[in-house]
């Protein structure tokens, strides 16, 4: 469905993304493709205890090995007085550990081989202390307390970088042990709405954290101007302004003298916002000579930012008319060592996808001995949808009512309340649902012994940001747009097809230049779904600008008026007239070339969105389980999203496969496990389960068009929604399945199967 009823010639048409064929091929360079005249190799030696005292550290004789320049601690840095308060102002431990992973002392020699050798000869003597490792233990009392003059304070850009709701919830009034941060929302009457409920559904759910598992691992170059008193880093990063702010925070260096230079992107999801960069650079400026650092994949899984450990109490209620009265919700959130904070969008969500009068929602973000966590796309929010749609499915069974229907019933319009109270802009949820009930596969819900059908909604409240964006037209015809943004996903592609469109020229005229922080227009970090719709805007108002002094070069050309100008092909033409044109390559060079002339040809884009746009979805799961094993397998998905407009449905639906199956690891396979000191146990991909080609099931894709009042050409985001419903779905097709309601996920078929067992052996289906 596409309620953008505007003719375009290349916009919604589809497009290859532009770096697809340099990726497949091997001809893209990433960090550890580039070599720098002097470059040293840097390895970490990271701390095998999630808590101790460093007693001492012996770097004899790893300083002794040939081609070793340099073994360093923490105060052989000039950051050896830095306020440890984020992940990215983590350089090297000082007196003590405080999560296994962190970075202790690097070594910098000729090449990594040398490097690696040399940290094995460090010996560290550490006298291990009590961890925090348990969630829910962390809150008691009895518990030790990680930071007993509190967590540090420190702003940190980053860590705020995916706080997508600055929610202003109650904070709790005496605070537990560990809890650094807590949030509470309310309306109506939570007991009243209970005591007038024909049915109760009351669970407690569990999430494993997850790690990102992108194809890339951490990697920067940092290369000192040792003269200037500057830094340029070549990073893997989702944000590069957003690093440079937060390197310059930590080095005590100038914003102008600090240069992060984005190179091709093996993957983010959330996770690159600078964990190496201010390490790397501090290194660097030690030794006076370019250092590369990457991490290993074992180093990546235990040191990096991987997604919360979530508990969630969830009870909701209904009346037998098939409407949802009241909400309690108590969500605890492993935020590790320091803190993501996600409480505002947590609330947003979970009480924001259906009309409900009565809800009262506390979230916690709890510390422990862990690694901070970080987003991996749509933070929090398919964790709190698998709570919410388990037990709205329930609530339906319960209920003897549709599940699709009592959903579309008590589903949210424009206007209707968000969790933090605040009322929703525009939104397309029940034409998602609309579509759905219209499809063979819930009309018909044909299925076989034990194969399941489970649906879920899911939602997200966007993100946005400044952006700017500059369009240049050059003597041989080609237009080049420079944008600030990083990409991540394909939206090149679509910044491509917009210039195209606005200035009537082949896709094939158009080439996007990323720029760097000294050289690129500003944008916002790439995540949480807001590029497309913050820059989008900036690329068109860019190349509107050009256009327009392409049709003033144009009119003085053949002395006609604008308004008999049009361009097409490339050409600008005279209505009527066919001999009359010229291309827009022939005016850029007149324009370069004549004295005292109109100059070249350029336009300047700005946007600053003050609305956001929420992306809601529906998904659909079916699967089977083998009686036996209780193994699941997905059998097919739908997924179905309000996109506003896709702008280029290839990048829409690559997005849409990707966070699907994202979304599947998440249901059945994946879990970061923790044994009870802290240390990793799935710190590889030889433990860490994750879904191989031979999981993915079919997947189909349902672009719902509903254009967003607010985005450029009514686009609304697309990178965080298809990972939140898929979970929900999966073990609800499981529950529709065999009668099992899973309240955990990672699925595993033992605790599957013993469930199934109890259930079978009292009679239950």
């Amino acid at each position: 469905m596409n309620k953008n009823k505007k003719n375009y010639r290349y916009l919604g048409k589809g497009y290859p993304l532009i770096e697809g064929l340099e990726k497949v091929t091997g001809k893209a360079k990433y960090v550890e493709d580039l070599k720098i005249d002097g470059m040293l190799h840097a390895k970490i030696l990271f701390s095998p205890h999630a808590h101790a005292r460093i007693i001492s550290i012996n770097k004899i004789e790893a300083e002794e090995i040939p081609g070793v320049v340099a073994v360093l601690c923490a105060q052989d840095l000039s950051t050896k007085n830095l306020l440890m308060a984020s992940r990215n102002s983590v350089i090297l431990a000082k007196e003590k550990v405080v999560f296994h992973g962190q970075p202790v002392v690097v070594v910098v020699a000729e090449t990594v081989t040398i490097a690696q050798d040399a940290i094995e000869m460090v010996i560290v003597d550490y006298e291990p202390l009590e961890a925090v490792i348990d969630l829910v233990k962390a809150m008691s009392d009895l518990s030790p307390t990680i930071w007993p003059d509190g967590l540090p304070t420190e702003e940190s850009a980053i860590s705020g970088a995916h706080s997508a709701v600055k929610a202003k919830g109650e904070s709790e009034s005496k605070p537990m042990n560990n809890v650094y941060a807590s949030q509470h929302f309310e309306r109506g009457d939570i007991r009243k709405g209970f005591i007038e409920a024909d049915i109760v559904v009351e669970k407690n759910y569990k999430l494993n954290s997850v790690h990102q598992s992108y194809l890339e691992p951490h990697a920067v170059v940092a290369e000192p101007d040792i003269f200037r008193g500057s830094l340029t880093f070549y990073t893997s990063t989702q944000g590069q302004f957003i690093v440079r702010d937060e390197v310059s925070r930590i080095l005590s260096i100038p914003k102008h003298k600090i240069r992060v230079v984005p190179m091709t992107f093996g993957g983010g999801f959330g996770a690159k916002y600078g964990i190496l960069e201010s390490l790397a650079g501090a290194v660097a400026l030690t030794v006076r000579r370019p250092i590369r650092l990457v991490l290993s994949r074992s180093e990546d899984f235990q040191t990096t930012t991987p997604s919360p450990n979530v508990h969630i109490f969830l009870k909701t209620s209904a009346k037998k008319d098939g409407f949802i009265n009241a909400l309690e919700a108590r969500i605890i959130l492993d935020n590790g060592i320091f803190g993501l904070p996600l409480s505002g969008l947590l609330a947003t969500l979970i009480g924001g996808y259906y009309k409900i009068e009565n809800t009262s929602i506390d979230c916690y973000e709890v510390n422990t001995n862990k690694p901070q966590i970080g987003a991996y796309r749509a933070p929090g929010a398919p964790q709190i949808t698998f709570a919410l749609e388990s037990n709205v499915d329930e609530m339906a069974e319960q209920l003897g009512l549709d599940k699709l229907e009592f959903r579309y019933q008590n589903a949210v319009e424009t206007g209707d309340l968000m969790g933090n109270n605040e009322p929703w802009p525009d939104l397309g949820l029940k034409s998602c649902l609309d579509s759905l009930r219209d499809h063979p596969t819930w009309k018909l819900k044909e299925k076989k012994a034990n194969e399941g059908i489970g649906i879920a909604i899911g939602g997200w409240t966007s993100f946005m940001g400044p952006a700017s964006a500059i369009c240049r037209v050059e003597s041989d015809g080609m237009v080049r747009i420079h944008v600030g943004s990083v990409d991540i996903s394909g939206v090149n592609s679509s910044f491509v097809l917009i210039a195209a469109e606005v200035l009537g020229v082949s896709p094939n005229q158009v080439e996007i230049i990323q720029g760097d922080t000294l050289s690129g227009p500003f944008a916002p970090n790439s995540g949480g779904s807001q590029v497309t719709y913050s820059v989008a805007g900036a690329v068109s108002e860019a190349a509107e600008e050009a256009k327009k002094k392409i049709l003033q070069l144009a009119s003085d050309h053949f002395e006609a008026s604008i308004n008999d100008l049009e361009m097409h092909e490339g050409l600008v033409h005279v209505r009527g007239v066919p001999h009359k044109t010229v291309s827009i390559g022939k005016l850029a060079s007149i324009a370069q070339s004549k004295p005292g002339g109109p100059g070249p040809i350029a336009g300047q884009g700005q946007s600053a969105i003050q609305q956001n746009a929420p992306c809601f979805t529906v998904h659909l799961a079916k699967v089977s389980v083998d009686r036996d094993t209780c193994r699941v397998t997905p059998l097919q998905c739908i997924a179905i999203h309000d996109v506003g407009f896709a702008l280029n449905p290839t990048m829409v639906n690559g997005q849409i496969h990707g966070g699907v199956v994202q979304g599947i690891g998440m249901a059945l396979h994946e879990a970061m496990l923790y044994d009870d000191e802290g240390q990793l146990l799935t710190g590889s991909f030889m433990e860490y389960d994750f879904p191989k080609a031979d999981c993915v099931p079919s997947i189909e894709t349902i672009l719902i068009q509903n254009p967003s009042p607010n985005g450029p050409f009514g686009v609304r985001g697309i990178g965080e929604p298809p990972i939140i419903p898929v979970g929900a779905a999966i073990a609800n097709a499981v529950n529709d399945a065999i009668g099992v309601r899973c309240t955990e996920l990672p699925i595993r078929s033992e605790k599957l199967w013993q469930t199934s067992f109890v259930n079978n052996e009292q009679g239950i289906k």
